[in-house]
This record gives structure tokens, C-alpha cells and sequence, in this order.
């Protein structure tokens, strides 16, 4: 991905990194001169990752990673540190992907979407406040916003975060700490929620795509744009904010 950001010296943590959005917010951070580590649950991700990285795949450090998992989560914050020699910016990008009624979505959605940005923020930020870059990224969701049918524990979760990073953008700007968020809307890439959609569920997918205005599903690299602008001196006086990235899909509810 080209971008016009230049984060070198930048050393960057994203949990969630492997695939989508993750992906291309590592792959744009990685081609702006930062190092970044970069944890996920499957290590064949992690893999396919390091390739696509080519030749920046030496400032690149991988870990597998459980995110409903506190040790675990402890653990990658620590090695991430030794493998880059500090933290300057921290990304919180998984989700748990509950969508169902059932106890289960409700549970995975609160310990990866939430608990686990929570719990990586926790374990970061003395390595934040000694960084003069320090900023928090959260990838919330436009669901957060709207009532909706389908899918109340993902929603529910995104607008917690959402809530979350107001509370801690307060919280940490004594320490000269910013955090904001993204609010992506339907982004479609192989392999993802809407890639499958297109295949398996080709009604919901055009009833989704005609609440766009701009006609088309996002990709995961214009998310990355805005995530890696407002971690850069460009939004330096921007802090607890949540910047919906959607083509005006939020506009139509």
C-alpha cells in the first residue's frame, strides 16, 4: 500500500493483523518505516502476513495470540516490547465476530472486542508514557451507532469501545497519551464477512451494498489510510474521537 506517512522510528503493536483491516493497517505501517509487531489466533495468517510484507519483513514480529486470553495478551505485549525495543503506538483491531442471540456471541464479543483492548492498553501503557509518540487505535464499528437486528453483541461491544476510548483519551491525556478510534462500515475483502456474503447470502449483500452512496463496498486499505492519520503528528491535537470510515453508509442508517 503507498502512503504519504512517514512513521520511522515508529514502533507499532496491532492486535488483530493478520487478515483485513489488520492486514493493511500493518502493511501501512510497515511501508512508512515503522516496525510493527503484530499478534492473531492463527498462525497461518501470521505466516501469509510475513510474506506479504517481502522486503520489510525484517521489522516485522509476529506472535499468536489468544485475545480473550489475558496471559496471553501480557505475554505478546512483552515480547512485542523485546522485539522492538518499546511501543509507541498500540492497535486494538480484533473482534470476536458474535452475532448470534446465544451466550457464546455475547462472551466472545466482550473479551475480544472489549476486554481484550482493554487488557492490551493495561499492559502497554508504561511503554506508552515513555514514547513521544504514544497513541491508542481502536477499531470500533458504524454498528455502534444504530439500533440493529442482526448481530446486538457485536453492535453492543463496538459502542462500548467507542465509549471506552472517550474514557481513556481523558484519562491518559495528563500523560500526553492520545486515543481515538475508527468506525469502519462494510468493508469487503477475500475471505471476510462480505466476501462470503456475496456468495452465500447474495440478497443481504445487495440490500447492504444499496445503503451505500458511493455504490460500493469499502476496501481494508482506505480504512488503513485514516487509521494511520490519526496516529500521525497530522492529527496530533485529535484525541477521543471516533472517525467513521463508511462511504456515507451511516448516513442511510
Amino acid at each position: 500500500m503507498d502512503t504519504p506517512f512517514d512513521f520511522s522510528g515508529y514502533r507499532v503493536a496491532v492486535a488483530g493483523g493478520s487478515r483485513g483491516i489488520g492486514r493493511a493497517i500493518t502493511l501501512g505501517f510497515l511501508a512508512a518505516g515503522a516496525a510493527v509487531s503484530v499478534c492473531a489466533r492463527g498462525q497461518e495468517g501470521l505466516d501469509a502476513l510475513t510474506g506479504d510484507a517481502g522486503t520489510r519483513a525484517g521489522k516485522l514480529h509476529t506472535q499468536a495470540c489468544d485475545l480473550a486470553d489475558a496471559k496471553a495478551i501480557e505475554r505478546w505485549i512483552a515480547d512485542a516490547t523485546d522485539a522492538m525495543g518499546g511501543i509507541d503506538v498500540l492497535v486494538n483491531n480484533a473482534s470476536g465476530y458474535g452475532f448470534g442471540e446465544d451466550d457464546e456471541s455475547w462472551i466472545a464479543d466482550f473479551n475480544v472486542d472489549l476486554l481484550a483492548a482493554v487488557r492490551a492498553s493495561r499492559a502497554a501503557l508504561p511503554h506508552l508514557k515513555a514514547s513521544k509518540h504514544a497513541c491508542i487505535l481502536h477499531t470500533s464499528s458504524i454498528a455502534a451507532f444504530h439500533p440493529r437486528p442482526s448481530g446486538p453483541p457485536y453492535a453492543a461491544m463496538k459502542a462500548a469501545l467507542s465509549h471506552y476510548t472517550k474514557t481513556q483519551a481523558l484519562v491518559l491525556a495528563k500523560h500526553r497519551i492520545r486515543v481515538n478510534a475508527i468506525a469502519p462500515g462494510s468493508i469487503e475483502f477475500p475471505g471476510g464477512v462480505w466476501d462470503r456474503a456475496r456468495r452465500e447470502k447474495p440478497d443481504f449483500h445487495a440490500a447492504t451494498l444499496a445503503k451505500i452512496p458511493f455504490g460500493r463496498f469499502g476496501t481494508p486499505e482506505e480504512v488503513a489510510q485514516a487509521a494511520l492519520f490519526l496516529v500521525s503528528p497530522l492529527a496530533g491535537w485529535i484525541t477521543g474521537q471516533t472517525l467513521c470510515v463508511d462511504g456515507g453508509q451511516g448516513l442511510n442508517g
